[in-house]
């Protein structure tokens, strides 16, 4: 049987619309959330701080996601880490509630075996506060596109000079010769 760390069992919650319970645990996830240039690392410790609110149609889960995360900058390619926090609200429908029977599928989450399983709702908010393109600071320079150094570590008069290929041979033909000198051939 495959563990689901997100997974948190309601049997402490009342039946009772109004009851409350918080729970506050840290779990460690077994596979890497996020984006592709940025996310929560495999085998990292999440924070849950929620509350498990009853209401009439199910359980109301509210509260923070917190983990540590870990990417590279999307112009330079340096190593990031920094952290993410997100706030869940999600309802999970009791079996044969109203909204169970009349919500489509992916239209709300249900309580399965007395559990709420959070996995799904952690990916979707981690998905959408993480930035597609992380940068390591808002004015990174990224690289030099003909070289590859990091320009935050380059000369300041870094450059090249590229000679389109198609007029290349003609480059040699505009190099003007050096002056001739007047002394070179012997006469004085």
């Amino acid at each position: 049987m495959s563990v689901k760390p997100f997974a948190i069992d309601i049997r402490s919650v009342p039946r009772r619309a109004g009851s409350l319970v918080e729970v506050d645990r840290t779990v460690v996830t077994p596979d890497r959330i996020g984006a592709e240039m940025i996310g929560i690392p495999a085998d990292s410790e999440v924070q849950l701080d929620l509350r498990l609110e009853s209401v009439t149609e199910g359980v109301l889960v509210s509260g923070t996601v917190s983990a540590p995360t870990a990417g590279q900058c999307g112009r330079c390619l340096d190593a990031l880490d920094d952290s993410v926090s997100v706030y869940l609200t999600e309802l999970f429908a009791y079996p044969d509630s109203e909204t169970d029977k009349t919500s489509d599928e992916e239209d709300v989450e249900r309580i399965v075996d007395e559990e709420v399983d959070l996995e799904q709702t952690i990916i979707d908010a981690i998905a959408t506060e993480l930035p597609l393109s992380p940068v390591c600071s808002p004015d990174c320079p990224g690289l030099c596109h003909v070289c590859g150094v990091r320009l935050a570590d380059a000369e300041p008069d870094h450059g090249h000079d590229i000679i389109d290929p198609r007029w290349a041979k003609l480059a040699d033909k505009l190099v003007e010769p050096a002056p001739e000198d007047p002394d070179a051939d012997g006469r004085s």
